[in-house]
């Protein structure tokens, strides 16, 4: 599943909204009637436990970085600026790296907000449906924090509140796919292995590709409901050799996708429970008889989460994704290539307990798919030495399953992480 990575470039979009915010916060803060100025420093090292990279390397991840957030408000407008500076131990290199940076505008009808965004959408935990946009999972698997998961749009957003619902209109000019992990510090399944000829090929900035995203919300008889519609492309690339037989070259492309979902999120059974669906039209192939193209699919989420006792939570899930016209799909298969099943599933329990008076967090994240019986393990111990000071050690495990699963083929890669850092 995670087949090469994604080395993300600037998008002009970016580089000028980010000039645009410099300036305007320069403005602000001579006319502004609310700014504040906080950030953090950290470190970040996670060491292999199982076996070396690709490369030789021992380490995972290592680096130190700075983050400084901006934040200032004159209505009707509001100034974000979240920008992190950092140092990779690895590759000896310095980075930029603009994570938010947007401009809001509220009126008593709607609001607007246009720059890098961070939007969260469906009720998954680390399970998305109808959250579409695009994610680091190198970041996710290294042992980062968690917020580096998700990474920022360059778009707009429109917020407009009429009586009977509420809604959120996004347009996103620039496609970004998701950031997998680097096949020079991560072991990882690659069908073709003796191909290395590969170009990848973006969706081009025009407007026929302009991806749009539309979620509309209200309460329905006491819980939280929301449908959801999104016209764009799948943002893991699809392989697409140039002979079945004897590929000599490899193009990386990225499928045609509409999804049209729906939540619902409320309080029961003493708990809350989360229901999510969402129906991916593949719309390159709704027959199913492209192989090289995803077939369209039905994904379903059901999410039960509880506190047993004082400062100890449980949250289960159980999420499948069901494959259409699977007949198709297992007559048009390439010989050599892993087969999907038709019903691919996964558990999840989330388990997080707080001590010494919630200074002190252990937490246990799993996932295990009944289908591939694959998994991954990820425990942490995390402590608050102050309000501005806290540490965290964690690990990830991963196992089982055939060597092209989603947790399988990472089995080589478990590592343990440290993660340090001061706020201020």
């Amino acid at each position: 599943m995670y087949s090469g990575k994604k080395i993300l470039k600037a998008k002009s979009f970016g580089i000028l909204i980010m000039m645009l915010l410099i300036q305007l916060s320069g403005a602000s803060v001579t006319h502004a009637s609310d700014i504040s100025l906080h950030g953090f420093i950290q470190g970040n090292y996670s060491f292999n436990t199982d076996s070396s990279n690709p490369d030789g390397k021992n380490m995972k991840w290592s680096e130190e970085r700075v983050q400084l957030k901006l934040d200032a408000n004159k209505e009707p407008f509001h100034l974000f600026l979240k920008t992190n500076v950092f140092y990779d131990n690895i590759d000896d290199a310095s980075h930029l790296d603009v994570r938010e940076g947007y401009i809001d505008f509220t009126s008593s009808s709607y609001d607007l907000r246009i720059g890098r965004q961070v939007i969260t959408w469906g009720l998954g935990d680390l399970i998305f449906i109808n959250d579409v946009f695009h994610k680091d999972y190198e970041a996710f698997f290294s042992g980062r924090p968690l917020e580096y998961l998700k990474k920022g749009v360059d778009g707009v957003k429109i917020g407009l509140y009429p009586a009977f619902a509420s809604a959120e209109l996004i347009i996103i000019p620039f496609f970004e796919p998701n950031n997998y992990p680097d096949d020079k510090r991560f072991r990882m399944f690659d069908p073709m292995p003796s191909v290395t000829n590969r170009k990848e090929e973006e969706p081009s900035t025009k407007i026929d590709n302009t991806e749009v995203a539309l979620r509309i919300y209200r309460d329905v008889a006491g819980f939280d409901g929301s449908i959801f519609f999104y016209r764009g492309f799948f943002r893991q690339p699809s392989m697409l050799p140039d002979s079945m037989t004897a590929p000599t070259k490899i193009t990386l492309f990225y499928p045609e996708l509409s999804v049209y979902g729906a939540s619902l999120q409320g309080r029961m059974l003493d708990g809350v429970i989360s229901l999510e669906a969402g129906f991916y039209d593949s719309r390159q192939d709704r027959e199913g008889t492209d192989p090289m193209t995803p077939n369209s699919q039905t994904k379903f989420l059901i999410g039960y989460q509880r506190q047993l006792w004082e400062d100890f939570t449980i949250g289960l899930q159980y999420f499948g994704e069901y494959m259409h016209d699977y007949s198709e799909y297992e007559k048009n298969l390439p010989m050599g290539f892993p087969q999907e099943k038709k019903l691919h599933d996964l558990a999840s329990v989330r388990l997080t307990q707080f001590l010494i008076h919630q200074t002190l967090k252990l937490s246990l994240f799993s996932f295990y798919s009944p289908a591939d019986k694959d998994y991954l393990l990820n425990p942490e111990i995390k402590y608050n030495f102050t309000d501005s000071v806290w540490a965290s050690i964690g690990a990830n495990i991963f196992g089982d399953g055939e060597e092209w699963n989603q947790f399988g083929q990472l089995d080589e890669n478990d590592n343990l992480y440290v993660q340090v850092r001061y706020e201020f």
